[in-house]
């Protein structure tokens, strides 16, 4: 049985969060007035890095609100949340384009930018949507291995590059490794590709990366360069992953030839108004990102008293070697009803686990340590 025929959105208000005993049959909680209500044997989802604690109140309520209008295309707010989404960067409207989530941003590019005699450049392994919107195009895909920090190899990435490629794609930070790849390695990298080369930074986790001077948005601090996109989405910090929409920031010209190849209709007046009430709750984001911090940190805490280091997260997951195949681990975890990230090739040995809940991550530890691995073959 699958997690959506499992699980259903409850919308009602006044909800208390429930605190059930820990037992073989594992049950899969969510906090506060809207949540997804578990029945007996569902699994923790540990596997899609999504927002365990959202959305926030304030957008449940709005998402409740819109229920009403279901019945109706949310046309007229199309423009509205453009100029809103526009508004928060401080940029034009006509440099947003909206998608029904980041994949559908992805995909528009790889159709825009893309096709037969072209190519894609990437990192390997980092997030593949992009990589398979391009083959369905015909495209060749060239992949480039990540370097022994888990950033890009723009160096390498830069030496692939030929008259062929017009897409590079550059997800910062990186999904599955959780890591960063320096902001001004990024900056001299863009000024270096060639003027015919689109470069997308897909910034979904930017919200738990923090600023540092590793690290800086793309939109927030522009580098005024036309041909380059940022790819952000509600379904990370914001907790709407179900609800799918996602935006682009870049150059008018550019948005509007990907804009072409955009689904008609692809918002839903839910996720519209979701949207509003998300950008507005500067509050709920910053207890997302709070909470984010101290899960993290919980889950370093537990990883160093088993003797592991995972690689430095900046994400709402976290990818750790276990110095066994990934894929026995992956299945031990399944049988005792935890989903946590699947294999990630090359990194045969690596596991990707997304934050839960507290009870949820508890869980997590008490299977890890049922593990059919003598303890000393876990300190490396």
């Amino acid at each position: 049985m699958t997690a959506s025929r499992r699980e259903f959105l409850l919308f009602s208000a006044g909800i208390a969060s429930v605190a059930l005993p820990w037992s073989s049959n594992v049950f899969s909680l969510k906090e506060g007035p809207g949540f997804l209500v578990a029945e007996e044997n569902a699994p923790i989802l540990l596997y899609s890095n999504e927002n365990a604690y959202g959305p926030s109140p304030k957008v449940t309520e709005a998402m409740r609100a819109a229920i009403g209008g279901s019945n109706r295309y949310p046309r007229l707010r199309y423009r509205e949340l453009k100029e809103r989404i526009a508004a928060y960067h401080k940029v034009a409207a006509d440099r947003v384009l909206l998608g029904c989530g980041s994949t559908e941003i992805l995909r528009m590019a790889a159709c825009a930018f893309l096709g037969q005699g072209k190519q894609l450049i990437h990192a390997s392994p980092t997030f593949e949507a992009i990589e398979h919107y391009a083959r369905t195009v015909d495209s060749q895909v060239v992949e480039v291995p990540l370097t022994a920090s888990f950033a890009h190899d723009l160096e390498r990435m830069l030496a692939r590059v030929t008259p062929s490629t017009t897409l590079v794609y550059i997800c910062n930070p990186n999904n599955p490794t959780a890591s960063l790849t320096p902001r001004k390695d990024l900056e001299a990298f863009i000024a270096k590709v060639p003027a015919s080369t689109v470069v997308i930074v897909d910034e979904a986790y930017h919200h738990y990366a923090g600023s540092s001077a590793m690290y800086a948005s793309f939109i927030d601090h522009p580098v005024h360069d036309d041909k380059v996109i940022i790819a952000r989405t509600f379904s990370k910090v914001y907790g709407l992953a179900g609800l799918r929409l996602g935006y682009a920031v870049g150059s008018p010209t550019v948005l509007e030839r990907m804009k072409k190849f955009g689904t008609e209709d692809n918002l839903n007046a839910i996720a519209t108004l979701a949207a509003f009430a998300a950008l507005d709750d500067s509050g709920g984001v910053s207890n997302f990102i709070e909470h984010n911090a101290n899960d993290r940190q919980e889950f370093y805490n537990q990883a160093m008293t088993r003797g592991l280091k995972p690689i430095d997260s900046h994400t709402n997951f976290v990818m750790m070697n276990t110095f066994h195949e990934a894929d026995e681990i992956i299945e031990q975890f399944r049988k005792h009803n935890i989903m946590i990230g699947r294999h990630f090739p090359p990194m045969n040995t690596y596991i990707r686990v997304s934050l839960g809940l507290p009870e949820e991550m508890q869980a997590f530890w008490r299977i890890w340590d049922l593990l059919p691995y003598p303890r000393n073959m876990m300190h490396h």
